[in-house]
């Protein structure tokens, strides 16, 4: 397991207009460990960050919260539509197969999509 000092943050560059989206699921407290490595850089297959990119999504960034939840930031476009990418992206070459990969390592209905197994936060605050 790598270890990181998380106050130092995560660089990010800012490219114009943006949406963001904010996400949470619940995972299982004894696989996070095998689920931190599947997405990993070198671990994560090829056509899934390929397909995510396809469907207009710029950025994704996934964060643990303890054992048993992780929280995914998301960055499109001003004029991405959530229904039409995510309804593409669940006929790309791997994603299904891919979502059920990982579902084992979350607490979601089985055979769920992507969309349908992270949950929309709702923000309250903006600095």
């Amino acid at each position: 397991m790598v270890i990181c000092n998380l106050k130092r943050g995560y660089p990010k560059e800012q490219a114009g207009a943006r949406k963001r989206f904010c996400q949470f699921i619940r995972l299982n407290p004894q696989t996070v460990e095998e689920y931190r490595f599947w997405h990993e850089g070198r671990n994560i297959w090829k056509e899934i960050p390929e397909g995510i990119r396809r469907v207009g999504i710029s950025d994704m960034e996934i964060y643990l919260a303890g054992a048993d939840m992780a929280f995914m930031i998301i960055e499109t476009p001003p004029d991405f539509d959530w229904d039409t990418a995510f309804g593409r992206l669940a006929t790309l070459e791997r994603q299904a197969e891919w979502e059920a990969f990982v579902g084992r390592f979350q607490q979601s209905e089985e055979g769920a999509r992507s969309e349908e197994k992270w949950q929309l936060m709702e923000r309250i605050f903006s600095l």
